[in-house]
């Protein structure tokens, strides 16, 4: 337990002054009789409890200081070591994503499966970028997984749709933000799992560019290329009812590029057309060199003044009591 204001307690050299009072200060009628031994042994029980009234305001007064003192509790704070990597999930939400050749969609097995990946890797220090004609930060990285996997639920292809971001494939924009999140982190192990269905024709950035910008920080990328070459049925437009209208088109993937990407910082480039190769990249980028990480616990305070100040209202209560009833004084 700790103090928030601890000055307070010097308040409890109070209770001297207080205490000397009670044993020096007191005067009280005496009366004179002849002879004591008619009520010797008698009532000498109630001599010893007429202090406990005192007792208990002075335990009152005790409370109050502490309550005033303000004591709080706090979960624990810790830091340890354990295995683990950096890793930024950098996702396409553009509304391609919504092509039904991988089941349910392909945005919607790319969630399913990496939720899967991130639930475990417990130790590992994972984070969200998401691009669509333009990428933000969906999560910071942490190993709150439990945090970042509501967040993970909750991505969509809505925002391209609904115009929050501008159309197109930013793969550039991506992956730079993704990397400016992991070069903020002083680890030898940092990785950008890349994925997308398009080539890049949005954005300020090439995926190149980005690419060395990342080969520079150390930071290895490994590329996915999700969904079928070739013929596809994707969506195209918007009916007035809010439905997507599908049709069939070529694919506009462009593997070469994330081959390069992946080739340049040292990773690998992946190629998926269903959900069970996507679990078997993922279960092949678990298989990368781990590195220890420092993991800090923060600790939280709470405000525990409450059973103090239940005792000091049951201490006045009882001296109380106790005053107008068993230990009465007879007016002298």
């Amino acid at each position: 337990m700790q103090f928030a204001n601890p000055t307070y307690l010097w308040l409890l050299l109070l209770l001297l002054p207080m205490f000397a009072w009670h044993i020096w200060g007191r005067r009280e009628a005496m009366l004179t009789v002849a002879t004591t031994a008619p009520h010797e042994g008698r009532w000498t029980w109630l001599i010893v409890l007429r202090h406990i009234p005192f007792v208990l305001r002075l335990i009152a007064v005790v409370l109050t200081i502490i309550i005033l003192a303000r004591p709080q509790t706090s979960s624990p704070q810790s830091e340890r070591e354990t295995q683990g990597i950096n890793i930024m999930m950098c996702m396409d939400i553009s509304v391609s994503m919504l092509t039904q050749d991988l089941q349910p969609n392909r945005i919607e097995a790319a969630k399913q499966v990496a939720v899967e990946f991130i639930s475990g890797r417990e130790n590992d220090n994972i984070g969200l970028t998401l691009f669509g004609g333009e990428a933000f930060t969906q999560c910071p990285l942490t190993t709150d997984h439990s945090a970042l996997l509501s967040m993970f639920r909750q991505v969509s292809c809505d925002l391209q749709r609904q115009g929050i971001i501008s159309d197109g494939t930013a793969i550039g924009m991506g992956l730079t933000n993704a990397v400016s999140r992991l070069s903020l982190i002083n680890s030898p192990s940092k990785v950008v799992i890349l994925l997308t269905d398009g080539a890049n024709n949005s954005g300020d950035i090439s995926p190149l560019m980005a690419a060395e910008i990342a080969r520079k920080q150390g930071i290895r990328v490994y590329t996915i290329s999700v969904g079928r070459q070739g013929k596809v049925k994707m969506p195209v437009a918007i009916l007035p009812n809010g439905e997507y209208y599908y049709q069939w088109v070529e694919s506009d993937a462009d593997p070469a590029t994330l081959k390069q990407i992946a080739e340049s910082t040292g990773g690998l480039y992946y190629a998926a057309d269903t959900k069970a190769k996507l679990r078997a990249i993922y279960d092949d980028i678990d298989k990368l060199e781990k590195t220890k990480l420092k993991v800090r616990h923060y600790s939280r305070r709470f405000e525990a003044y409450e059973p103090y100040a239940k005792a000091a209202l049951l201490c006045l209560l009882l001296e109380f009591l106790l005053s107008i009833t068993l230990l009465r004084r007879l007016p002298q």
